[in-house]
């Protein structure tokens, strides 16, 4: 993984783009890692599907195939002793 300093990052952003197709590049700033740069494959691939938890719950049509049944609620109430 490569590394270079926001300033190095700022002179020469050809050269962080060349070392980001090998790996991810690792921005610093003051001295701590602030930021990743990465290809847009390798982005992807992290990011999966862009769809978000909510989206990939609510069951939409796209997701007709997936068969859910759902075992009855079985819930047993007590009297409570008094």
């Amino acid at each position: 993984m490569t590394t270079m300093t926001a300033r190095e990052f700022n002179q020469d952003v050809s050269a962080a783009k060349r070392a980001a197709v090998e790996g991810p590049v690792v921005i610093t700033d003051r001295g701590e890692p602030a930021y990743v740069l990465l290809t847009i494959d390798e982005y992807r691939q992290l990011h999966g599907d862009g769809k978000d938890l909510v989206a990939r719950l609510s069951m939409d049509e796209e997701y007709d195939d997936v068969e859910f049944e759902p075992a009855p609620l079985q819930v047993g109430l007590k009297v409570p002793e008094l």
